[in-house]
């Protein structure tokens, strides 16, 4: 059972180099994903009238998210994993493949790139709005049912393409693959919660634009969904030797 191989990591782990670089490569790779999701928002909405509320807008938002993932995953892989996601990090921490104290590391890693990334693109486009995640037509429990389900195809889709010892081949188009479900997923959530499916994704802009309303929204939904494909996978799809993984499998 994936929870007999949870593991909350060493002290010496924390201050280990390739922790540290590690950490660092999660701080750029999500910087990097945000600045270009988010930043093309920002430039849909200075180009349009009605911005990402058109069907256009979100087929836009949806290919920027799935190009800049694509990326972000790719140059992160073989330093950290290319997580760019908290909900990425849990599901791989549940499926016993991160300690927890590198979990957080990535953690506060995730979320000061996505901070970064923001206050860099309210900067570059004179003080421009970011924005930031809200609902549309659903309610609170609809919202999280949706974060839930997104998230737990993104984080299998991490599992069988990039964790699954069995994967082969097939882990040389994961990046792509993630990319894609995001880009999907974008397109059916998008025009009810914004399709977060990323805690880090909806903090950076909720704290620069300091509005945290249903903000635990796009962390419970992320962080169940994640955990919840991590659980499944592991247990039903994996069989594996008492052994972790090393950080740059997954």
């Amino acid at each position: 059972m994936p929870i007999s191989r949870i593991a909350i990591g060493t002290r010496e782990e924390a201050t280990h180099p390739s922790a540290l670089k590690a950490a660092l490569a999660e701080f750029i790779c999500t910087l990097i994903f945000v600045f270009a999701g988010q930043g093309s928002g920002m430039a849909y909405n200075k180009l349009t009238k009605d911005g990402e509320s058109t069907p256009a807008g979100l087929i836009a938002a949806a290919i920027a998210h799935a190009f800049a993932l694509f990326v972000a995953v790719a140059v992160g892989a073989n330093i950290s994993g290319g997580h760019v996601n908290p909900a990425v990090t849990f599901g791989a921490f549940i499926g016993g493949n991160i300690t927890l104290l590198r979990g957080i590391m990535y953690w506060i890693a995730q979320l000061l790139g996505s901070t970064v990334a923001c206050f860099l693109l309210r900067f570059c486009t004179g003080w421009m709005e970011t924005g930031y995640f809200a609902l549309s037509g659903v309610n609170v429990w609809e919202a999280v049912v949706l974060e839930i389900v997104m998230t737990f195809g993104l984080v299998y889709t991490v599992y069988a393409t990039a964790v699954d010892p069995k994967k082969g081949s097939l882990g040389t188009i994961a990046p792509i693959a993630i990319g894609f479900i995001v880009g999907a997923n974008i397109l059916v959530g998008g025009a009810f919660t914004g399709a977060s499916m990323n805690p880090a994704v909806s903090f950076g802009p909720a704290l620069l634009s300091w509005c945290w309303t249903n903000q635990w929204v796009y962390w419970v939904g992320p962080l169940v969904g994640g955990g919840l494909a991590g659980l499944v996978y592991e247990t039903f799809f994996i069989s594996h030797s008492h052994e972790q993984l090393p950080s740059a499998d997954y």
